[in-house]
């Protein structure tokens, strides 16, 4: 199982990531999948706002150990159902899918954390970036197994 995307596409998530710090940033990665060797490849990325509010935040995590206040486009990101729902619309086409969900992660790891876990669908690539001070220093793509659990998925390169 492989995530193939083109230098150019690596570095537009890159420069994406860095300009959104210290925010975080997402995006839709559409493209095309070989079912017998699992392999994705992106033909397009679609870099979205991070749409995540206060009110989003009482939509999907009413938690009181995590008040309104405590969380921000800093720690979490939101893509508008709108904007996905357009995406499938261009994916479809083109004979494409959406293959998956990028976001950054500011001043942190590129691990996934357990709010990406719970929101991931197993069919979806998950590259995150790890940017600190501003700048990317790690990339890594995950995929949700069956059992609930993120696994990572190579990043191959293809010019």
């Amino acid at each position: 199982m492989a995530l193939t995307l083109k230098q150019a596409q690596m570095q537009a998530m890159a420069a994406q990531a860095e300009n959104t710090y210290p925010e975080e940033c997402c995006g839709l990665l559409l493209g095309t999948l070989e079912r017998e060797h699992d392999r994705r490849w992106v033909h397009e990325l679609l870099p979205l706002e991070n749409r995540w509010t206060a009110e989003v935040q009482a939509l999907i995590e009413p938690n009181p150990a995590f008040p309104a206040s405590t969380l921000d486009k800093r720690t979490r990101y939101w893509i508008d159902p709108k904007a996905v729902m357009e995406a499938q619309r261009y994916v479809r086409d083109r004979g494409w899918i959406i293959l998956g969900v990028y976001h950054s992660h500011p001043d942190n790891s590129a691990l996934p954390s357990e709010r990406d876990r719970r929101l991931a669908w197993s069919d979806y690539s998950y590259p995150i970036l790890s940017v600190v001070k501003g700048k990317v220093v790690d990339v890594q793509s995950w995929r949700l197994r069956e059992d609930g659990q993120f696994q990572p998925e190579a990043i191959a390169s293809d010019k």
